[in-house]
């Protein structure tokens, strides 16, 4: 189809980044697009034995001809962005949209100082709950005012939708997860802003006739970082017992878990417009599905999983992520 968005159906950390950057390959899109928060969010993908993490740029930087485009939306820090760019040699690919906010130190200093952003709410301290409280006041510096990127100006709405125009593929690449989401989670154990799959559009200018494929991204358990509610939260030594025991990839704070979540599920499904599902880390809670590649080839119990959520959601999970490495997925879409 030639628009999918796709975003994180729990609190962030559903393997998104492993997903996004498997399509770019795979799919060959001529756009990707960023929508989200801003580098408080880490994409983690591995390809040929080597770990990529990306905080500003799409997850789809592996593919050569596909464009790296970031929304609107989406808060800037320069640094990292060029940082990345100068990784992945994609500055002649590379463009930000001119009303991008930019975060500067002052903002990183108050999200670290502030005891209720740094010690209840949880934040990254990134500077990113500042900075989009400063675009509310209208006070915050654009991407447009900083000299530094002015090479990478453009307007993204315009290219994504004249790509859609033209019927070529374009990726829309979400960020954190449903329940992080300003106005759906769980408040205030939240993100600065809306991370729906309404909200990512909103970020990068499409209107909802523009998008054709909503991919609602879980993992095969459910973690979170910071503060804030976790049904049926498993101990320290019972998440590292069943191998669940997990590091953020921005801060490398300890993320809690707890199971699969049926009811966040189908609520996200609800929210989000799913129209087709992905299930991350097959090989985690089931270590025989690793590197598995052949929906056939799967043991019983983890099929049995699957068709659960299957017949629990009445959507298809299209793609099974059954390691670390890029191609370890199923891919189930006709």
């Amino acid at each position: 189809m030639p628009c999918l968005v796709t975003v994180g159906g729990f609190y962030g950390d559903e393997g998104k980044g492993k997903i996004i950057a498997y399509l770019a390959r795979k799919d060959n899109p001529s756009i990707a697009v960023r929508g989200g928060v801003g580098p408080n969010a880490g994409h983690t993908f591995t390809f040929e034995g080597k770990e990529y993490k990306v905080r500003m740029l799409p997850s789809a930087a592996l593919n050569p001809t596909t464009r790296l485009l970031i929304g609107a939306g989406v808060l800037v820090n320069p640094q990292v962005l060029l940082k990345e760019i100068a990784m992945f040699q994609s500055d002649d690919r590379t463009f930000v949209d001119a009303q991008c906010g930019i975060i500067e130190q002052a903002h990183i200093d108050r999200d670290k100082g502030e005891d209720h952003l740094k010690s209840k709410v949880g934040t990254t301290g990134t500077g990113t709950g500042p900075a989009n409280a400063d675009r509310a006041l209208r006070t915050l510096k654009l991407a447009k005012d900083i000299p530094e990127l002015s090479l990478y100006i453009e307007d993204v709405s315009n290219s994504v939708n004249c790509a859609l125009e033209n019927n070529e593929n374009v990726l829309v690449e979400g960020t954190q997860g449903t329940y992080l989401s300003l106005f759906h989670g769980g408040y205030p154990y939240v993100t600065s802003k809306d991370v729906t799959a309404s909200g990512i559009c909103s970020d990068i200018g499409i209107g909802p006739k523009r998008v054709d494929d909503v991919l609602v991204v879980f993992k095969a358990y459910v973690t979170r970082v910071g503060g804030g509610p976790l049904q049926n939260e498993l101990s320290e030594d019972e998440a590292k017992k069943r191998g669940w025991l997990e590091f953020g990839s921005v801060t490398g704070r300890q993320r809690r878990a707890s199971p699969f979540d049926m009811d966040l599920a189908k609520k996200a499904i609800r929210i989000n417009s799913a129209t087709q599902l992905a299930v991350t880390k097959m090989d985690v809670l089931y270590p025989q599905c690793a590197s598995v590649r052949d929906y056939a080839k799967l043991p019983a119990e983890a099929k049995k999983f699957i068709e659960n959520i299957e017949g629990e959601t009445g959507l298809k999970v299209t793609l099974i992520g059954t390691g670390p490495e890029l191609y370890d997925v199923i891919d189930r879409r006709l």
